[in-house]
């Protein structure tokens, strides 16, 4: 059977990782916009649609001077994470890998002609006045801080002044994804209607919940500058929160269907304009489709800085411990069913060579470990999805212009599942022919083979490098692990039994935005 293989650089292992403990999240300060920026004379630019993208821009009011709403970048996610290139083992422990490990840079790859040198604008020394607010400090907007106040009050003012402030500048950023690209796109016809509505997904129906909450705080500072109690606040505000299920459910979809979107000239060009333009802080339309998942994670790390800064006899410290046990309950439940959905997504993607495929556990499996890119022992490249119940191993192809990945050889049951690592340099059979000068050495291999109703099936898999492979041992490890548990305190099938929702953590988009689809490929 024939089919595309797709053109891919190589990914890091996507592993999932908790939400809480996100790396994405943690580190949520942006470098600082360069001060060179995009001159907006179409002609200067030389793309034919320049002129009308400046003016649906304009028209939705976000010109090259309007202000920035922020200049904090989100790392989109892959490392595998955590959720967070070669997908190498992406641990789906799941919000977080939509997310931490999986935590790659997205990259913008075109084949357009580069933009002419700009002038530089002049460099203005920051003031108080001109300071952007994210970079403001609560001691920042006090004239005076009162002597009666602790040094550990002092940084829990900070904080909650974050929290605050972060809520103003997602209200910006989702406010501009809706004006620089969604409103724009659509009037110039670069996507239809339901194209965008598919890649945006409810983002609309979140920016008053944010505005919500950022006024209910804004109303809690006091005379000084100070807020009393915001737990109560919180508690009240965060059920708003169960509206993320849907948002954060068709994220790898929407992924996928803007990197799709991007093969197209017209789609590209409008893509790559509004990143080079001054507004956008040189983010693409990913980077501001991935807020609100990143800000929903760092909920947990916010109200955690909160509590360890209130002291024990504060009114406020009851209310703040019912409130992380409420948001930690919420993210649980948006993690959990973000895993459920991109395991289906990935489910049925998935095409199948015989009906002898199409195991149960397939259908079965509500999770998805982790999944990325290997090679097999003649060095053909291989898509790899752990789900919770089987090991598939794929080859990337197009079908009807969408990417789908082809079942490579049979999959194997976790039941049956054997993992061995392989010492560099041992990996033995045909592999050993396909290296021609001694100093070339088969390093960073391990092999999954099967004891049960397809034993004697075997695979010897390499990593891209050392890190990789680990990453990739540690996740089949767990996974067997997790089906031993869970078999054991059941006494059931596992194929009647519902996923622990903790080994659910939504995986880091892996998808690469740059991956092309187009190469003819041959199944063994």
């Amino acid at each position: 059977m024939e089919g595309e293989e797709s053109e891919t650089t190589s990914w890091s292992p996507v592993q999932r990782e908790r939400l809480l403990t996100c790396r994405n999240i943690s580190d949520i300060s942006g470098k600082k916009r360069k001060q060179g920026t995009v001159t907006g004379n179409a002609s200067s630019i030389q793309l034919p649609e320049d002129k009308q993208v400046d003016e649906a821009i304009e028209d939705s009011g976000t010109g090259k001077d309007a202000e920035e709403p922020s200049n904090k970048r989100v790392k989109p996610v892959s490392k595998g994470t955590g959720l967070a290139g070669l997908m190498g083992p992406v641990n789906s422990t799941s919000l977080k890998r939509i997310g931490q490990s999986i935590s790659r840079s997205i990259s913008f790859k075109t084949d357009a002609r580069p933009f002419p040198a700009a002038p530089l604008r002049p460099r203005v020394k920051n003031t108080p006045s001109t300071k952007r607010k994210n970079n403001l400090l609560w001691s920042d907007t006090v004239e005076s801080i009162s002597e009666e106040l602790s040094a550990k009050e002092i940084k829990r003012q900070e904080v909650i002044f974050e929290l605050t402030q972060g809520e103003q500048q997602l209200v910006d950023d989702l406010s501009l994804a809706k004006k620089a690209y969604y409103e724009p796109m659509l009037k110039l016809d670069i996507m239809t209607e339901n194209e965008l509505t598919q890649i945006f997904g409810t983002l609309d129906s979140l920016i008053p919940i944010h505005e919500d909450l950022w006024n209910r705080l804004q109303t809690l500072r006091g005379s000084e500058g100070t807020v009393h109690e915001v737990g109560p606040t919180l508690m009240e505000w965060f059920p708003c929160l169960d509206s993320y299920i849907t948002y954060c459910c068709n994220l790898v979809a929407a992924k996928a269907l803007l990197d799709h979107k991007k093969q197209e000239r017209r789609v590209d060009e409008f893509l790559r304009l509004c990143q080079e333009s001054s507004f956008s802080r040189k983010l693409d339309l990913w980077n501001f489709l991935d807020l609100p998942r990143s800000r929903l994670v760092k909920y947990p790390l916010l109200l955690k800085e909160i509590l360890r800064h209130t002291s024990s006899e504060h009114p406020d410290l009851p209310h703040l411990k019912e409130a992380m046990e409420l948001i930690q309950r919420i993210v649980g439940q948006v993690n959990s069913k973000t895993g459920e959905a991109e395991s289906q997504y990935y489910q049925s993607s998935l095409c199948f060579q015989d009906d002898n495929q199409r195991l149960p556990e397939i259908q079965h499996s509500r999770l998805l470990h982790c999944h990325g890119e290997l090679k097999n022992s003649k060095g053909q490249k291989l898509h790899v999805f752990l789900f919770e119940l089987v090991l598939v191993l794929t080859r990337p192809v197009s079908h009807s212009e969408v990417l789908q990945f082809q079942v490579y050889r049979q999959p194997i049951p976790i039941a049956d599942l054997l993992l061995e690592e392989l010492p560099d340099g041992e990996v033995g059979g045909s592999f050993r022919g396909a290296f021609t000068s001694t100093n070339d050495r088969a390093k960073n291999f391990f092999r999954v083979s099967s004891r049960g109703r397809w034993k004697g099936q075997a695979h010897s898999l390499q990593a891209s490098d050392s890190f990789n492979k680990q990453q990739w041992v540690s996740c089949i490890r767990q996974a067997i692990i997790s089906f031993k548990d869970q078999l054991n305190s059941s006494h059931q099938s596992p194929l009647n039994q519902s996923a622990d929702s903790s080994l659910d953590d939504i995986a880091d988009l892996s998808i690469d935005s740059d991956d092309k689809v187009g190469v003819d490929v041959e199944m063994s």
